[in-house]
């Protein structure tokens, strides 16, 4: 299968256009029997589904060793659905990356949106951040490339060529836009897979317990913040459910360092459950900036399917609980996020630039450098969020590495609401922790590029993309 990637995207880009054409041939058919148009065509409520294969060239130094490409374990996937309501499309998509930045991430929306033809701003491009998969910053790649003895890395050619075959899959799922007319939410708890990384360790300050742990001592510990919900949002037209997207807040990793592709435990539980029910299946990564497996992860490669089985399983709870609702009108948010750079000890212009440059560091370091200057030097540019609504269902995209605690927020602010939360959209800031954890410690503070005091205009963020004014106290400090 790695031999011929070419051919194998050709055939998923067609099996994704052949099903949505034969849904809608099936709907236009029913819907001339029974002597009239149904209401999601009155209402012009359309979809199509698409997906194709992103995985880069065996030889590609890719993250997280940089060593050449040697096994494709799993195909990198990008999945996405286009929603058309009233003549205007919205298109959601999850990438089988570790992330997307700055223009990287601008270049894979407006690839997108030209072939969707649409707009820009109403396109949200997540990945779900795999550790054995391209992050993708191409104004970083441009620094790297121009610095002293540069590191192996991922080309630009890779980032391009990516982002054009999905606007390429994107454009051919609009031959097959079928109507859509109900809209159903469902929730299920997913056990024994997330755990928080920041477990204390006295006097206010937390130790790591990552993606994978063997220190027993860490791994006895709590599970402490977590939202153990996967939640999972499907499109139907009468009953036949069209696509279904799932939310879940941890890191996708199981075992990871080795030359290797591979769309980790969140994909093999997506497409095991795509293969049982003949239903298009999307997963999001939820906002898990400080939540990973380790507590139930000791790295070896046998727990990844445990690990598989138990996401797979609260997907099947999730559905199994979902409940419909007739499809109401698509309401679009958007909302600029300006985030300050760091300049504290270790974070300052100079200091990175001398880190980017020193060929005896680590590759990642090297690249975290790189990409803490890439952000800097689009730092006054804001990051565009967006935000989902359609009646009680919500679906927040939002940029970088977010702890946990911003997903709680959004869905403490509508109790009474369905609030899905997407993270990794534009990842150019990195982490963005909670403004106490820079006095706790730990290790997403020191990958974060953006300042501690950005906890408040991220919170005002989520508000706006949920229709709601932003707190006194926050318009007071602005």
């Amino acid at each position: 299968m790695s031999k011929q990637p070419t051919h194998r995207r050709e055939f998923i880009r067609t099996v994704s256009v052949l099903a949505a054409s034969a849904l809608a041939s099936s709907a236009s058919a029913s819907d001339h029997q029974r002597g009239r148009v149904s209401g999601a065509s009155r209402a012009g409520k359309r979809l199509a589904t698409f997906w194709c294969d992103v995985t880069p060239p065996l030889g590609t130094p890719i993250y997280s060793s940089y060593k050449p490409l040697a096994t494709i374990e799993h195909p990198l996937l990008a999945k996405g659905v286009v929603i058309e309501d009233a003549g205007k499309r919205y298109v959601l998509c999850a990438v089988d990356w570790c992330e997307l930045c700055n223009s990287t991430h601008t270049l894979f929306r407006q690839k997108i949106a030209d072939a969707a033809e649409t707009d820009i701003s109403h396109v949200a491009v997540q990945t779900a951040h795999q550790h054995t998969a391209p992050i993708a910053d191409g104004d970083a790649t441009i620094l790297l490339e121009a610095s002293q003895n540069p590191p192996p890395h991922t080309p630009l050619s890779c980032f391009e060529s990516a982002a054009a075959c999905v606007a390429d899959a994107v454009k051919q799922s609009l031959n097959g836009l079928a109507p859509f007319d109900r809209i159903g939410t469902g929730q299920g708890k997913v056990e024994r897979v997330a755990s928080n990384r920041r477990v204390p360790v006295g006097e206010g300050k937390v130790g790591f317990r990552g993606s994978a742990c063997r220190d027993p001592k860490f791994r006895e510990m709590p599970e402490g913040t977590i939202d153990p919900l996967l939640k999972t949002i499907t499109f139907a037209c009468g009953e036949q459910p069209l696509v279904r997207l799932h939310y879940y807040a941890t890191h996708p990793q199981s075992f990871y360092g080795d030359p290797r592709a591979s769309y980790d435990f969140p994909g093999i539980a997506r497409e095991r459950l795509q293969e049982k029910e003949h239903v298009f299946q999307i997963y999001f990564t939820g906002c898990a900036g400080n939540i990973a497996a380790g507590k139930y992860n000791d790295g070896s490669p046998p727990v990844r399917e445990e690990l598989a089985q138990r996401l797979y399983a609260g997907m099947e709870a999730s559905v199994a609980s979902t409940q419909y609702v007739r499809a109401g009108k698509v309401r679009w948010r958007t909302t600029p996020l300006l985030l300050t750079p760091r300049e504290d000890k270790g974070f300052s212009e100079a200091e990175d630039r001398v880190k980017m440059d020193n060929a005896s560091l680590a590759v990642s370091d090297r690249l975290g450098s790189a990409m803490g200057l890439a952000f800097r030097a689009r730092s006054g540019r804001p990051i565009e969020l967006s935000a989902f609504q359609m009646g009680y269902v919500h679906i927040l995209h939002l940029p970088g590495e977010p702890m946990v605690e911003y997903q709680l927020f959004a869905q403490e602010l509508l109790p009474s609401a369905f609030v899905a939360v997407a993270a990794y959209g534009d990842c150019g800031p990195g982490y963005i922790c909670l403004e106490r954890s820079f006095g706790e410690g730990g290790y997403e503070p020191s990958a974060s590029y953006v300042v501690a005091q950005s906890e408040t205009p991220f919170r005002d963020a989520i508000r706006a993309l949920l229709g709601i004014k932003p707190h006194a106290s926050s318009r007071a400090s602005m």
